[in-house]
């Protein structure tokens, strides 16, 4: 029995230290790109291109974030974003909870729930195409408005599945007792189910925040005006195919001095920093409303 015993625990030191190996080795794959792109944009366009660069920077110069900074461009794009999100996020969230909600409920409660169902679940599978799309958003007047970065995409079936299925999962006697004692399906909804549900609403937020601050093809697309271009399209503008002919002496100076790996690495660096100061509020409901969201069919 005793040798039983050490065997367990054998094994059990065995599977934490693989277990730790491996963890470690993740952690290490996730961490050093980062890193370098890190370095990358710190680094000169001599080193860079010459592939001196490694976890370090080498010849240390702040060329790139300097010509992204210095361009008053730049805070206005970022101000288009920052108000992208806010209402991307509060436009999208409410959306995404007014479908879960009636379509968590079972057959007898929602009888038209499997049409409804299989209608979300085909527009996953089979959309428009850009065309049609760019036709629609310029026949309802949405061309060159803030209002064309939200309105086409703010509703994903992807996340609607995610609080849908969390919805299910949530105990039927509490709905079943707030019916007795008279409460409404607002009232439920808003007083019972929504607090209950704040790892998965975490979740989905999280996925269109990274959506609208990440999207820049769409801002290429139905925005004409720079001055309502947001961040990621003003970078990936200027970072490809800069347009000298808006840019001072001291700009296109730092911009002789760059290379293109180096700006594209500021322009992650940029684009990653939110997200990561967003993502550690998050994090405690991400991965619990992830799985929780995604049990049930």
């Amino acid at each position: 029995m005793k040798k039983k015993y050490d065997t367990d625990t054998a094994s059990r030191k065995t599977f934490i230290v693989v277990n730790y190996v491996l963890l470690s080795i993740l952690t290490l794959v996730s961490i050093l790109p980062l890193i370098h792109v890190v370095s990358l944009s710190f680094s000169s366009t001599q080193a860079v291109e010459s592939g001196m660069v490694s976890l370090l920077p080498v010849q240390p110069t702040m060329a790139a974030y300097k010509f992204i900074l210095q361009n008053p461009n730049f805070y206005r794009a970022f101000t288009v974003s920052v108000v992208r999100v806010l209402l991307g996020v509060s436009v999208g969230m409410l959306l995404t909870i007014l479908v879960a909600y009636p379509l968590s409920k079972e057959k007898d409660q929602f009888k038209g729930r499997s049409v409804f169902v299989w209608f979300f679940i085909f527009t996953m599978l089979f959309n428009g195409g850009m065309i049609p799309t760019y036709i629609i958003v310029k026949s309802t007047g949405l061309i060159d408005t803030i209002w064309a970065l939200i309105l086409p995409s703010a509703v994903s079936v992807f996340n609607i599945l995610i609080l849908m299925n969390f919805f299910r999962q949530l105990p039927k006697a509490l709905e079943e007792a707030a019916l007795l004692d008279g409460a409404s399906q607002w009232q439920i909804l808003g007083r019972i189910v929504l607090p209950l549900a704040k790892p998965a609403i975490a979740t989905v937020t999280l996925f269109i925040f990274v959506f609208h601050w990440n999207s820049w093809f769409d801002g290429m697309l139905y925005i004409n005006s720079p001055k309502l271009q947001p961040l990621q399209t003003y970078l990936q503008s200027i970072l490809t195919i800069p347009d000298t002919k808006f840019l001072s002496i001291e700009q296109l100076e730092i911009l002789g001095k760059m290379s293109r790996r180096t700006s594209n690495a500021a322009q992650i660096v940029v684009s990653t920093i939110p997200i990561m100061i967003v993502y550690p509020f998050l994090q405690k409901y991400y991965t619990k409303g992830l799985v929780l969201g995604s049990v049930k069919s």
